[in-house]
């Protein structure tokens, strides 16, 4: 059952707010030790919450768009009276007083609060291999990484436990995991939703959205957290609308752009049949496929890897004191962010103005890019280096070359799964949209995965 589809159910009065949460807390503690998607289960507050949720719809009160619904936070999200650890011993003991905007939307849309899902430490990685709370196993083999930093929330997702799960991206933290666990991971432009209450990273590049079971359920959560919000002072104005796709939409005459260079070098061979597999499809659905050459993506990832190191140190250096309460590997990346010289830092955020209007002239001959998500599927876990197309690469590197330079542009992107690998393992397809083109990109995902996405037999 699909997010929507259970929001139909309850105001057909055909399943309870309760007997669905129920549901979610059952599978959660069938499924959690296996993947240890979830690090905090507010299992009694999630039962009074449904319990609340049925009453009013008995009263004929309420309705709000996801009324009832059990979902998930990534432990960066503020949430009023639970604790938020970002994954790191520094906030252990973090209760905060006030939710997250976006958790006071979901809330406020009658969503049902069930926990807050595993991470890597400090949202800065991509594997959720946490030292702290143990690694999140991905659902599909659980030898195997989930993704990250919004790992715990792409296996939740992936394994059945929750309708939704929110989480942020970045430097492909929400796509990474969505590729990785065949989920559907949405990542809107930069301002379309608040990040205030979410512990920040890189404060020009994170970006919050949300992880679905299907392409329809990210637009109607995106319907919910989209909007200004004048806590946060990079929220846009701009108008927000209806992210929903139609069941069966058109994209007869999209302009689909297609890659000729960057995007389809190093590729695992069975991830490069799945997309353009996709790519013929939605030309069987009128698009036109449009042969072109992007600007330098490699140099793009690389101003966003200089803005990410020097705006994470900057943005943890009150706690780089307390060294043996960060993970080696974050701690190694904040050093580094702290040997990031401010001429650096500056030269590299105007590389990345010149670079926005060069990426922005592509939209004058296409409407949207596919490529793909990641390009191999899941590592397995411990591993630091992987083998594609037979080059040998560093995992953090390889996971992050088809998605750290979007939240660089601050494009909306969204991944769907494409397939599987020999292994059974998901492929993930890519599709990058204009800024505040996000009902476009889901419109076209919308076509090429049309249905719910499977769930891994655990």
């Amino acid at each position: 059952m699909t997010l929507l589809e259970a929001v139909l159910a309850l105001r057909r009065g055909e399943v309870s707010s309760a007997e669905l949460t129920a549901a979610a807390l059952a599978a959660i503690e069938r499924l959690n030790p296996a993947t240890n998607a979830m690090q905090l289960i507010t299992a009694d507050a999630a039962r009074a919450e449904a319990r609340a949720a049925d009453e009013a719809r008995a009263r004929g009160e309420g309705g709000g768009a996801l009324q009832g619904i059990p979902g998930a936070f990534k432990d960066l999200f503020y949430t009023k009276g639970v604790r938020t650890t970002g994954g790191s011993q520094l906030f252990a003991s973090h209760v905060p007083d006030h939710d997250a905007t976006v958790v006071a939307r979901v809330r406020a849309a009658g969503g049902v609060l069930i926990g807050k899902t595993g991470m890597h430490e400090l949202a800065y990685g991509i594997t959720s291999s946490n030292p702290h709370f143990g690694a999140v196993r991905n659902p599909w083999d659980r030898d195997r990484i989930p993704g990250g930093s919004s790992g715990g929330s792409g296996a939740a997702v992936a394994a059945g436990m929750v309708f939704m799960a929110m989480g942020s991206d970045t430097g492909g933290s929400i796509r990474i995991p969505a590729s990785f666990c065949g989920v559907v991971g949405l990542k809107p432009t930069y301002g379309r939703v608040s990040r205030y209450g979410a512990m920040p990273l890189g404060f020009s590049l994170d970006h919050i959205g949300p992880l679905t079971r299907s392409v329809r359920d990210a637009g109607a959560v995106l319907n919910v957290i989209a909007g200004h919000d004048p806590l946060d002072d990079s929220s846009s104005r701009r108008p927000i609308e209806n992210y929903v796709p139609d069941p069966e939409p058109s994209i007869r005459g999209l302009r689909i752009g297609l890659a000729e260079n960057f995007y389809f070098e190093r590729l695992d061979p069975e991830v490069d049949v799945a997309v353009r597999a996709a790519l013929r499809t939605a030309e069987s659905h009128g698009a036109e496929i449009v042969l072109l050459r992007v600007p330098d993506i490699a140099a793009i990832n690389t101003v966003a890897r200089t803005i990410l190191l020097g705006e994470a140190s900057a943005a943890l250096e009150p706690y780089l004191d307390q060294r043996d309460q960060i993970g080696a590997d974050v701690l190694a990346l904040l050093d580094q962010g702290r040997l990031i010289p401010a001429t650096d830092y500056i030269n590299a955020q105007r590389l990345r103005r010149v670079m926005q209007r060069e990426f922005a002239a592509l939209w004058k001959r296409v409407d949207c890019l596919i490529t793909p998500t990641t390009p191999a599927t899941a590592p397995r876990i411990g591993e630091t280096t992987t083998t594609i197309a037979g080059e040998n690469e560093d995992v953090r590197l390889a996971a992050t070359r088809m998605v750290r330079g979007i939240n660089l542009l601050g494009l909306p992107a969204v991944s769907i799964p494409c397939g599987s690998d020999r292994r059974g393992l998901p492929i993930g397809l890519q599709i990058i949209g204009q800024p505040f083109a996000e009902a476009q990109i889901l419109r076209v995902a919308q076509v090429l995965l049309p249905a719910e996405v499977p769930v891994p037999q655990l």
